[in-house]
C-alpha cells in the first residue's frame, strides 16, 4: 500500500533516470516532456506523465535552471520613486497582472525601484551579473538608459508603454490617443466650451498620446487648440492640484477639464471645490485609468479604462514566451502555459521579422456624474 512517499530506489528520491525507465523512453525524452517542449509526441508525453505520477518525481528546479544558465525569475523595475508606486493604482494593477500570468509558473518575481542614478546604478550591476532572465519595465521615461542598457546586455524585455513611435523592444500599451479623443468628444458633445487638459509628464510617450488625443478631438469639432489650456501635470495629486490652480489663473471661465490620470483629476476637484466650482454644473471633470479613486470620488468620475490589469498578464506573457525562444522553447514556454505559448508566436514571428511585438489594447470611457 502506499506510503505517500516517492517510490524511488532505496527510498531515495526517484531520479530522470528512473522515470525514463518506467515510461519505456530515453533521459532526454523525459527532460523535453519536464521542460515544455512541444517536440514530443502526445503519447509519449503522457506515458512520462504518467511516470513522474506514479514515481512521485519532483524535478530540481535548481539545478535544471543551472544548467540551462537561468535563474527562473524575472523583474519587476519601477523606475520611479516608491511613494510614486504605492500612491498611484496603477502600479498595483500591473503587478496585479504580472502576478495572474506567473500563477501557474516556477517563476519568482522580483520588484525593484530605480528612481535615481544610485538605485539605477546598483540595478545596472545586479543585471550585468545576469540574475534574472528577464526584465519588466514599468513606467518608462524618454530618456531613462534601463531599457538601452538591457538591450547592451541581451536581456529579454518587455516595457509598459512605448518611449516613443519608434519603439525597439517588445512593449504593451493602451490606446491612449484614442481615450483621450474619446473623453474630449464626451466633453464637447455635452456643449462644454472651454476645454482644459492637465497632462501628465510629457517626456513620457502614453502622455504626449493622451495630449495628442485631445488637440484631435477639438480640432475635428472645429474649435481652436489655446495652448493656454494645457498645463502640464506629473501624474502625482500634488501635480494636478498645482496644474488646477495655474488653468483657473489663466482661464477663470474654463468650464471642462481632461486630466491624464485619476490621481491628478482627484488634485484637480480639490481645487476646483476650493474655488467655489460645482461639479459637473460649473465645471465637467474627466480622468484617466478608472482606477478605484474614480469609482469612488464625490460626484463618481467620468474616467477613460485602461486594462491595467491585462496589460501586466500580456506583458508577462511577452516576457516568458522571449525567455522561451531563447532557450529553445524549454522550460520558459512550460512555465508560461497556454499564454505563454501564444505569446511566444507573437515573439517568434516578431523577431523573424527583425522587430519586437508592439501590443495596444483598447480603452473605454466610463460615462459617470463628474461630466
Amino acid at each position: 500500500m502506499g506510503t505517500g512517499q516517492p517510490r524511488g530506489r532505496s527510498g531515495r528520491r526517484p531520479t530522470l533516470e528512473e522515470v525514463a525507465a518506467r515510461a519505456g523512453v530515453g533521459r532526454g525524452t523525459v527532460s523535453r516532456v519536464i521542460n515544455g517542449s512541444p517536440r514530443v509526441s502526445e503519447p509519449t508525453r503522457a506515458a512520462v506523465e504518467a511516470a513522474v505520477a506514479e514515481l512521485g518525481y519532483v524535478p530540481n528546479t535548481a539545478a535544471r535552471a543551472l544548467a540551462a544558465n537561468r535563474t527562473d525569475s524575472i523583474a519587476v523595475v519601477v523606475p520611479e520613486p516608491e511613494s510614486r508606486f504605492f500612491a498611484e493604482p496603477y502600479f498595483s494593477d500591473i503587478l496585479h497582472g504580472v502576478g495572474q500570468a506567473l500563477a501557474d509558473t516556477d517563476m519568482q518575481l522580483l520588484l525593484t525601484f530605480a528612481g535615481g542614478d544610485r538605485e539605477r546604478r546598483r540595478l545596472a550591476q545586479y543585471l550585468a551579473a545576469h540574475r534574472v532572465d528577464g526584465v519588466l519595465l514599468v513606467s518608462v521615461h524618454a530618456d531613462d538608459p534601463l531599457p538601452d542598457l538591457l538591450e547592451q546586455l541581451e536581456i529579454p524585455a518587455v516595457i509598459s508603454g512605448r518611449r516613443s513611435a519608434d519603439e525597439t523592444l517588445a512593449s504593451v500599451d493602451s490606446d491612449n490617443f484614442a481615450g483621450a479623443r474619446a473623453a474630449v468628444d464626451h466633453l464637447v458633445a455635452r456643449g462644454r466650451r472651454t476645454i482644459a487638459t492637465i497632462t501628465g509628464r510629457l517626456d513620457v510617450y502614453g502622455a504626449q498620446r493622451r495630449l495628442d488625443g485631445y488637440r484631435d478631438a477639438l480640432e475635428s469639432a472645429g474649435r481652436p487648440v489655446d495652448e493656454a489650456l494645457i498645463v502640464q501635470g506629473d501624474f502625482t495629486e500634488e501635480g494636478g492640484r498645482r496644474a488646477m490652480a495655474e488653468l483657473l489663473a489663466r482661464a477663470p471661465g474654463l468650464d471642462a477639464v481632461f486630466a491624464g490620470s485619476d490621481v491628478m483629476a482627484a488634485g484637480a476637484r480639490q481645487v476646483l471645490r476650493t474655488a467655489g466650482r460645482r461639479i459637473p454644473q460649473d465645471v465637467a471633470l474627466i480622468g484617466f485609468d478608472d482606477s478605484a479613486i474614480a469609482r469612488h470620488m464625490d460626484p463618481p468620475l467620468t474616467s477613460v479604462r485602461q486594462p491595467i490589469t491585462e496589460m501586466g498578464r500580456a506583458m508577462t506573457d511577452l516576457l516568458l514566451a522571449e525567455i522561451a525562444s531563447l532557450a529553445g522553447g524549454g522550460g520558459g514556454a512550460r512555465a508560461g502555459g497556454d499564454r505563454a505559448r501564444a505569446g511566444g508566436d507573437r515573439a517568434r514571428a516578431g523577431v523573424r521579422h527583425g522587430r519586437r511585438p508592439q501590443l495596444v489594447l483598447p480603452t473605454e470611457l466610463v460615462e459617470r456624474a463628474s461630466s
